[in-house]
């Protein structure tokens, strides 16, 4: 598919003219860094969905200090994830926190959205759950998603560190995309992979724990940095590409 192909398509699967822009801007991030599983072949996936809801919008269902929580009601993820970006860009707290997403899939590149709350003076730590795709290290029927986890930090030199590590050797995008195969889709690491297993795990349970509601969800720290790390890092690392340097 070509980058202008991208809007036409979405707004024929029926989405609403902003949720086009949201999506269409997701996807060609994505294709623009690389990450061609999380790009245009999304929306040839998007394509194929019976039931998908272009009508349903996200709500916040709980608001109090220092939490919030949310519900997709039927929503694509990458729209309730919007939504409660633009929120924390907006109202951001005075300390710190904890926001719950529930039926909340699919979420895309988790980069993309704690890069945006980076961007915008926060700090973010964010990870969200899928459909089980991840065998235990020795063998049997999946048990955990590939269930991501991003970081961002911001910097004073307007370079913030993102960190999006998924925990498959390769992600469902990739298969999607026909980069991978569905057998290459196994914890990452090697000999080593019962760790990714094991943080695959801990994140599963940590957003199905929090979250009320079936389906997939979300779950998203945010806070203003007390300090400021980054630079003094850069400088350490003499040059060296740190994560989230792609676009510099």
């Amino acid at each position: 598919m070509r980058p202008e192909e991208a809007r036409p398509r979405l707004a024929q699967l029926g989405f609403r003219a902003d949720d086009v822009e949201t999506l269409a801007a997701h996807f060609l991030d994505a294709e623009a860094r690389g990450q061609l599983g999380h790009g245009l072949s999304r929306i040839e996936w998007l394509e194929t969905w019976d039931e998908l809801n272009t009508e349903a919008r996200p709500r916040r269902v709980e608001s109090r200090p220092g939490y919030e929580r949310w519900n997709g009601e039927g929503a694509l993820g990458y729209l309730t994830l919007e939504a409660v970006i633009r929120s924390q860009l907006t109202d951001p707290p005075d300390r710190a926190r904890l926001v719950v997403c529930s039926r909340t899939f699919p979420t895309g590149s988790l980069g993309y959205w704690v890069r945006r709350l980076a961007a915008g003076g926060l700090v973010a730590v964010l990870t969200a759950t899928s459909p089980r795709r991840l065998a235990h290290p020795d063998g049997g029927e999946p048990l955990v998603g590939t269930n991501p986890l991003a970081i961002a930090i911001p910097s004073s030199d307007d370079a913030p560190i993102v960190t999006d590590v998924s925990m498959g050797a390769v992600t469902h995008g990739d298969v999607l995309a026909g980069r991978a195969r569905a057998e290459e889709l196994v914890p990452f690491g090697g000999s080593q992979s019962h760790k990714a297993f094991a943080l695959a795990l801990g994140l599963q349970l940590l957003v199905d724990a929090l979250s009320p509601e079936d389906g997939f969800g979300a779950v998203l720290l945010v806070a203003p940095p007390e300090a400021d790390p980054v630079p003094a890092l850069r400088a350490l690392a003499g040059g060296v590409r740190l994560p989230g340097d792609s676009f510099r």
